[in-house]
């Protein structure tokens, strides 16, 4: 545990600056200005000319922004978002316990897993379990050699927003469970050993020892499979499910408005990702602290207007 010496006095503690707190200074050079002068001229003609042009049809674009239909497909958007993101987060973590598993078949299913799902698109995948009635038409959940089972009817069941669902999640998982095993590699062998000598059970050292300590390696990914995953929602349009882009699509098709409802999709999106941005932003800096810090008394008696010496210790 590293110690740090420093000097507290009674009106409050005077650290020192550490060398990443300090306020870096450099000089602006003309190569600066110049980039400036060329940054600014190129989001200014950006502008101009998405003004200026009449075909972006902007009085088209605002009239369609706030629409029910536009609305409904903006929630259907951000429900797949969410349940295939909490989903596919869950499936992952066990593919990552498995995945490090000790027992060969254990691990090598794992694996065969992430290494088709990683390793084949998600709109092959999606139009596959839309389609899964046609090699399972009928099947029976019950309890095995037995005559209990209850037949269900796959082609009823595997709706357009089941198999966007199914297909997202599980796609999501494989993605997630790489993430989540990075975290876990993160976390050092005697970690391990400490909770091994403590007596914990393999589940308690994973909720209580591994987990903890891979956040700050798991949260920063997984806001970015989160921003990824809001985006790949647009692909369960080919599955006639009424998302932001199919619901776009359906009104363009009818009023032969196409830029101005893709304008109208592509803004709602940006603002989306620019929502979830601020949020992942804060928990990246609260979890990328390497280090937490309290200053701990190292001389309890200490006469009136006499500095206190005190230790910063690292609590983590």
């Amino acid at each position: 545990m590293d110690v740090i010496e420093t000097t507290t006095t009674r009106r409050g503690p005077v650290s020192p600056l550490r060398a990443e707190e300090k306020k870096r200074i450099t000089p602006k050079r003309p190569r600066d200005y110049v980039a400036w002068a060329v940054a600014i001229a190129i989001v200014a003609g950006l502008v101009w000319t998405a003004v200026t042009n009449e075909n972006y049809r902007w009085p088209v674009v605002f009239s369609y922004f706030t629409t029910q239909t536009i609305l409904n497909g903006l929630l259907i958007t951000l429900l797949l978002t969410v349940t295939s993101m909490a989903l596919g987060t869950l499936l992952g973590l066990v593919l990552a316990v498995m995945r490090m598993s000790h027992q060969r078949p254990v691990s090598g299913l794992a694996q065969l897993y992430i290494t088709f799902f990683r390793g084949t698109p998600v709109l092959v995948q999606l139009v596959f379990w839309f389609n899964i009635a046609a090699l399972y038409p009928n099947l029976s959940i019950g309890i095995p050699f037995t005559g209990i089972s209850t037949p269900v009817n796959v082609n009823a069941i595997m709706t357009p927003m089941t198999a966007a669902i199914v297909g997202l999640s599980l796609n999501q998982a494989a993605y997630m469970s790489e993430i989540i095993r990075g975290g876990f590699a993160a976390v050092s062998r005697g970690q391990h050993e400490a909770a091994e000598s403590l007596g914990m059970s393999a589940f308690t050292k994973l909720r209580h020892v591994i987990i903890p300590q891979t956040m700050p390696a798991i949260i920063p990914a997984t806001g970015n499979q989160m921003i990824g995953m809001l985006k790949e929602t647009s692909l369960v349009s080919v599955l006639g499910v009424a998302d932001l882009l199919q619901s776009a699509q359906a009104i363009y098709a009818r009023t032969y408005q196409t830029i101005p409802l893709l304008i109208v999709a592509s803004l709602w999106y940006l603002i989306m990702t620019l929502v979830l941005s601020v949020p992942q932003s804060m928990i990246e800096r609260r979890f990328s602290r390497s280090t937490r810090t309290r200053l701990t008394p190292a001389i309890t008696s200490a006469g009136p207007g006499q500095p206190v010496a005190t230790t910063r210790e690292s609590v983590l």
